[in-house]
């Protein structure tokens, strides 16, 4: 719950320290007298949009601290430790949300001293404070909001997730299956052309590296009647009388004669000789292997070139490199084996799609099902509460229109609209459209009694519920409310003498000149200062007896 809000410059305040109490806190005070910016002060704290003009005049900036006392199951326990702002503790007892805004439109928000951002702090806000306005009416005209009412009034969150997580994978598995699809179609257009070029291409049947030594082959080819004649021409030089190998014989035998006389210093040379020897024989032999092998063929050049024209041709088709063109094979026939295999795997996407959509309408006409039950339930609780709310001969009843799995969201099937009637034989209608001001707000009074049934820990707050009503339905109106914060904690901004006198705790709010401006001032009521604030709401500026006598009873009564 609340239990303490301190606001530094805000509009009209420059200083309040707020502590809240438990059960019902009732708020009185003139028009004007600044309740509506208690409210304002409190939305800013838990992280409504902020605004440059909810700054005091003359100041920098204006800060609004809220604290809240939370028990170890409070459903914001799971969102602290989830942003590590448990700050290690297994529960959160104190929770502590700031939020300073600066006079330039900037503002900074901060969870038990941790900087946060204002969408966090808007989210961590969601569990700790509902506000309900004078006109409030989303409650009962959103369809998102009120499905949402009914699922947490049914405790259906378990089930609802479930059928979130089915809806996921029903949607993942439609678009692999699509994508698929598509592909395929994508595919057999070029089927045709595929199988064609990959004819082409294993006919020619391109290989690695193909296009160098092609190349290199017809250079020779080229060249060859001029290189064998340079060779033979070599082998001459080498083999002939006056060759090499000749002469080198020649010198030899000579050396090797003069060998023994020379003491040793001929046998360097000797060595030398040799093994020259041996290497221009190497030599000779191998100019003749390439005189032999070096042949002008013309047949074969012209092969050469049809074959080497034959592959450049086609890499330039396919814009790729002569290289890349084995690649390429492996590319067209592994597509062409996507599209004749592609009817198994379609199967089996199909299969998969089928039983998610399966699995997602058995856990969506479930959850269908209990909202149904749900409804009954909460049907006739509200309507169990029109009569002491002065409703009599209204009715109350949730609408839910179910659509097939095919049309279902990660919510589910169903359309969920609250209608009512406020006279008997009235067609029933869209509660906005049927109520006015003052039946809607009593609608939503029933509403959320109806609901607390179910243990809700928001603090509740309602600005100015009971405007437009007085006498018994005032009376019942904070009847209502008393019963409503018997399980929590709930605020009321009111003009109602009735709705006041049932307060737990009583708060008057007035404006009175600061010396610097008129400033905005809260008061806790005691026992006789209250009852001199219920005798001014029902006489006026000048309370007499009478009216003490009847805020008396009020408060007797309360």
């Amino acid at each position: 719950m609340l239990v303490s809000l301190s606001i530094r410059d805000i509009v009209l305040i420059d200083r309040l320290d707020l502590d809240w109490q438990a059960r019902l806190c009732t708020l009185t005070g003139e028009t004007g007298a600044g309740k509506s910016i208690l409210l304002d002060a409190l939305a800013l704290a838990i992280g409504a949009r902020g605004d440059a003009a909810l700054v005091r005049q003359g100041c920098a900036q204006g800060s609004v601290t809220a604290v809240f006392e939370l028990d170890a199951e409070h459903p914001v326990q799971g969102l602290l430790r989830e942003h590590d702002l448990a700050d290690g503790q297994e529960f959160v007892s104190e929770l502590i949300l700031r939020r300073i805004q600066n006079s330039d439109g900037r503002s900074r928000a901060f969870c038990n001293d941790q900087p946060v951002g204002v969408g966090l702090l808007s989210s961590i806000g969601v569990y700790l404070v509902e506000i309900h306005g004078q006109n409030e009416s989303q409650a009962l005209t959103d369809a998102a909001t009120q499905r949402g009412l009914l699922d947490r009034f049914g405790q259906l969150a378990p089930q609802l997730a479930k059928v979130g997580k089915h809806y996921e994978a029903m949607q993942e598995t439609q678009r692999a299956l699509e994508q698929r699809r598509a592909a395929i179609a994508k595919a057999s257009q070029d089927q045709d052309y595929l199988s064609h070029v990959l004819a082409e291409l294993r006919e020619l049947d391109p290989q690695k590296d193909e296009e160098t030594s092609l190349s290199d082959e017809r250079s020779l080819l080229m060249n060859a009647e001029k290189i064998a004649a340079d060779v033979k021409e070599a082998a001459v030089f080498l083999r002939g009388d006056n060759g090499v190998d000749g002469a080198l014989n020649s010198a030899l035998k000579r050396l090797e004669r003069a060998a023994p006389q020379a003491a040793g210093m001929l046998d360097e040379a000797v060595s030398a000789i040799d093994r020259t020897l041996i290497e221009a024989g190497e030599a000779i032999e191998a100019v003749s292997q390439a005189a032999a092998s070096i042949t002008h063929d013309p047949i074969r050049l012209e092969a050469v070139d049809t074959r080497l024209f034959a592959l450049r041709n086609l890499a330039r088709k396919h814009n790729v490199t002569c290289d890349e063109l084995p690649e390429l094979v492996d590319k067209f026939a592994a597509q062409l084996d996507d599209i004749e295999g592609g009817s198994q795997e379609l199967e089996a996407l199909e299969k998969a799609a089928h039983a998610a959509a399966q699995a997602y309408a058995k856990s969506a006409q479930s959850l269908s099902k209990e909202r149904h039950k749900a409804a009954q339930s909460l049907d006739g609780l509200v309507n169990t509460e029109l009569g002491p709310l002065k409703l009599d001969g209204g009715q109350f009843s949730t609408q839910i229109t179910t659509s097939d799995a095919e049309d279902g969201a990660a919510h589910g099937l169903d359309r969920v609209q609250f209608v009512a009637s406020t006279n008997p034989g009235m067609v029933p209608g869209a509660i906005a459209k049927i109520a006015s001001g003052g039946e809607l707000a009593r609608f939503m009074l029933a509403l959320k009694v109806s609901l607390a049934a179910q243990g809700d820990p928001c603090t509740l707050i309602f600005d100015e519920v009971d405007a437009g009503v007085g006498g018994a339905v005032a009376e019942a109106v904070g009847s209502r409310l008393q019963r409503l914060a018997e399980k929590g904690q709930v605020l009321v901004v009111t003009h109602s003498p009735q709705v006041a006198a049932r307060g737990n705790s009583h708060w008057r709010v007035s404006k009175a000149d600061a010396g610097e401006g008129m400033s905005t001032q809260v008061t806790p009521l005691l026992e006789d200062e209250r009852l001199e604030e219920l005798a001014r709401m029902l006489s006026g500026a000048s309370v007499s007896d009478e009216a003490r006598a009847a805020a008396q009873r009020l408060l007797e009564a309360g």
